[in-house]
């Protein structure tokens, strides 16, 4: 089989990265100073090439575990041929999708995500605010992808084109795409929705490209006109330290599972339960969140309705 040669995409991306997050920052900036946070630009960006220092050698044992997998144990060959992209593109899309999935609802998960979830601003530098903690460990939920017989240029060549695709939807200067679009792929509207810490939106839309798995799944929410999508943390972290960024939430977590007076079993439970999951039965978890929203809605609703 012919192996073509595919340039690493993203590193011919970083110049763009770079122009249009300048450019972005200058129009929100003019449009309204307040909205614009230089320090926490600077944050994400240093996330970024930490993300991608750190990715050196997290990257050699990706390379090795999907290599050995594609050359020991495929179960069939995919050809590079073009509907083996179109394959590869639902594939890992959907494999993707549950990935960050997991990484909402399991807290060992989440202690790598909730870095992408740290801004409390919204722009094309949040796209880039990536862990340095993560990529040892979600190449797992791809595995299957060098099992069916995508050779690993096609995995790590289509993984590239997603995380390109999600960077421009890392915006608010873009409200609504066509309608049709909407309904199929993830916009900018889809993932602010994905990034706002009001309960309603908490742990939605967990899309890559396409949104259809979140609609299949149960996990869609559509931006509200009348909710305003607060970007942020439930708790947020007020600081702009990269490393605190980084590596606040395996402190917590580790704390929690350390130094709660509980059983062995339930401080294991600590690095599998949903964030906000407490042993002794106080914590708030996401959907706990969005009830409380929901009946808070509709009371006032029910009164809106009454007095009308």
């Amino acid at each position: 089989m012919e192996i073509p040669q595919i340039p690493n995409i993203i590193l011919y991306a970083i110049p763009f990265f770079a122009a249009t997050v300048l450019i972005e920052g200058v129009i929100i900036y003019n449009k309204s100073p307040k909205a614009y946070n230089l320090k926490d630009t600077l944050a994400s960006l240093a996330m970024g090439i930490g993300s991608v220092l750190i990715e050196l050698i997290s990257k050699l044992i990706v390379v090795f575990v999907i290599t050995l997998l594609y050359d020991n144990f495929r179960f069939t060959t995919i050809p590079f041929v073009w509907w083996a992209w179109i394959l590869v593109l639902v594939g890992q899309d959907f494999f993707y999708y549950w990935f960050h999935r997991i990484s909402h609802e399991n807290r060992f998960f989440w202690a790598s995500h909730i870095v992408h979830h740290s801004s409390q601003k919204y722009n094309l530098s949040t796209a880039l605010r990536q862990t340095w903690t993560g990529g040892f460990f979600s190449f797992l939920f791809y595995l299957a992808l060098p099992l069916l017989g995508f050779h690993p240029i096609m995995i790590f060549t289509q993984m590239s084109i997603s995380l390109l695709y999600q960077y421009w939807i890392h915006t608010e200067l873009i409200h609504k795409m066509p309608r049709w679009f909407e309904a199929i792929f993830n916009t900018p509207s889809h993932h602010r929705v994905h990034h706002g810490s009001n309960p309603i939106y908490l742990d939605r839309n967990h899309a890559g490209i396409f949104i259809i798995w979140d609609k299949i799944f149960g996990t869609f929410q559509a931006e509200l006109n009348e909710e305003k999508v607060i970007y942020g943390l439930t708790a947020n972290i007020q600081t702009f330290n990269p490393l605190t960024i980084s590596f606040h939430e395996w402190f917590a977590l580790f704390k929690d599972a350390f130094t709660s007076k509980t059983s062995f079993k339930n401080k294991l439970r600590y690095f599998f339960k949903p964030p906000g999951w407490k042993h002794d039965g106080t914590g708030l978890q996401s959907e706990d969140l969005r009830i409380e929203w929901l009946q808070s809605h509709q009371k006032k609703s029910d009164i809106k309705k009454e007095r009308g």
